[in-house]
């Protein structure tokens, strides 16, 4: 009886001193069709950060190594903030530089090593991109399933099990030029069902750790390359109109054949 209480009583401290503990938010900006980031922005209480720990100091410089080797940069904006930014060019390059930054190879080595107690836990993540190229614009529907259910729950030292939504909050961001149209997953009583923000150009999903959480979206974005063809065409178009329409030489009406002949007397 007096071991059930204390594990009550220890369960609720950690609740009460780290609730929250931990924010990130992912987000996927578009500025066109050639043109987007991939932001990741993690924030630690200060009580995380004091306290310290091995897995959490081999965890910051994996983030700036992983980010380097996608040609992003991750910065230190605090003691106990952290922002990564990578960088894509297209669909295809977002699908493979997502995949690649959440759902990391483990080298073989580690693999047969035992997890450590203070061991961060991963997520996977499953992103899909369709495009439809329509000269002028592209549209985009979006479909991502994040596996958070290995946050669902976090072990202490004396085996006491905490929900990891009283530790962790999760959020994931979709900024679009134009705005974007959700789909509903079809449970209107949902925690994650998304918010939209700046006249639906951010759209922030709440996600749920212990779940799987699948997010949908279509969007429009404009194509420089669709404008920029259409703008050298018109060029094109207009220059041969004042080439050989405008500018062209007139002709002049053929001189009279019949001219008076003169006499020789």
């Amino acid at each position: 009886m007096l071991k059930r209480l204390r594990v009550l009583i220890i369960m609720g401290l950690v609740s009460l001193m780290l609730g929250g503990c931990v924010h990130s938010d992912i987000g996927i900006e578009f500025s066109d069709q050639t043109h987007g980031k991939i932001v990741q922005h993690i924030r630690l209480a200060e009580e995380v950060t004091n306290l310290g720990s091995d897995a959490l100091d081999e965890w910051l410089p994996s983030l700036r190594r992983r980010a380097k080797l996608l040609n992003g940069k991750a910065k230190q904006l605090s003691n106990q903030e952290i922002e990564v930014t990578i960088p894509f060019y297209n669909g295809a390059d977002l699908q493979k530089k997502f995949s690649a930054f959440f759902n990391p190879i483990t080298p073989p080595s580690s693999r047969s090593l035992p997890a450590t107690e203070g061991q961060l836990p991963q997520f996977a993540s499953d992103l899909r991109l369709k495009q439809n190229n329509l000269i002028f614009a592209l549209r985009n529907r979006i479909n991502l399933e994040l596996d958070l259910t290995s946050l669902a729950l976090v072990a202490s030292e004396d085996n006491v099990i905490v929900g990891a939504e009283n530790l962790i909050d999760l959020e994931f961001r979709l900024i679009t030029p134009w705005g974007a149209r959700v789909i509903a997953d079809g449970n209107p009583d949902s925690d994650s069902n998304p918010t939209t923000e700046e006249n639906g150009k951010l759209v922030v999903w709440t996600l749920q750790p212990g779940e799987i959480n699948r997010l949908e979206a279509i969007f429009w974005v404009p194509s420089p390359v669709g404008i920029g063809t259409a703008i050298i065409v018109l060029f094109a178009y207009f220059g041969f109109l004042l080439k050989y329409r405008l500018l062209s030489p007139t002709t002049t009406p053929a001189a009279n054949n019949n001219q008076p002949v003169t006499s020789d007397n």
